[in-house]
């Protein structure tokens, strides 16, 4: 009789240094007690995770594969391998959902292929929560990841995101490096309209959360700092 297989479970993890459960489910502990396997972006910030929500885990049990910059992709598939002996796996961002602006997603991709069940667990989203909060459409998003570094390219960007939205009737989310916000903010005060929308949410679910909606001529006269923040950006053009 052929082994059944293990599956896939797509793990979140906090948002920030607060305690897991204060914002995940208890599911999430009740699996990471279960998985010894595991696919991660960095194996210490992931084992400190580990620890956190399951004290009494055996961290020498662990088998952990790393999924980066660095990692081939020739690779992933083997990741998987535990799954085809009837292993389950889990797959865990650096911050939120895994597979949501995230490397994690080419592990879904193949397990799929693969015939492996995904299995998503309950976690915080800043994609999401940012859009809950930001009074927009919520129907019609686009979330566009990074703009560009070169600073003439990134106001040309922030203006075609700007025309999307007007003519689209969709809300544009974007990020950025948490070092580089102000540069960001400081480019969409002039290349966006003084009555486009403007979201800004950071530090989303910690003690220092800040979710703000004004229009562009509001924000220039009373900006904030966002230096090394996490941040989520969306406009809305109507």
């Amino acid at each position: 009789m052929q082994k059944s297989h293990g599956k896939l479970y797509l793990i979140p993890t906090t948002l920030g240094d607060n305690a897991p459960l204060e914002v995940l489910p208890i599911s999430v502990k009740k699996i990471i007690e279960l998985v010894d396997y595991y696919i991660v972006e960095n194996e210490k910030t992931a084992r400190r995770f580990i620890k956190k929500i399951s004290s009494g885990k055996s961290q020498p049990n662990l088998k952990i594969n790393l999924i980066n910059k660095y990692t081939e992709q020739s690779e992933l598939p083997s990741f998987l391998s535990p799954c085809l002996e009837g292993k389950s796996v889990g797959l865990m961002s650096e911050a939120g959902c895994p597979g949501i602006a995230d490397p994690g997603a080419d592990i879904v991709k193949i397990a799929h292929e693969m015939d492996i069940k995904v299995v998503p667990l309950v976690g915080p989203s800043s994609i999401l929560m940012a859009l809950m909060s930001s009074g927009m459409n919520g129907q019609n998003f686009a979330f566009n990841g990074y703009l560009p570094i070169d600073k003439n390219d990134r106001k040309s960007v922030l203006r075609d995101l700007e025309r999307h939205s007007f003519e689209r009737n969709q809300s544009q989310l974007f990020i950025e490096t948490p070092y580089r916000n102000n540069k960001l903010l400081e480019d969409a005060f002039v290349s966006l309209h003084p009555n486009t929308r403007l979201c800004i949410a950071c530090d989303i679910s910690l003690p220092t959360e800040f979710i703000k909606t004004k229009m562009v001529r509001e924000w220039k006269k009373n900006s904030v700092d966002l230096h090394k923040r996490p941040t989520l950006f969306i406009i809305h053009k109507d």
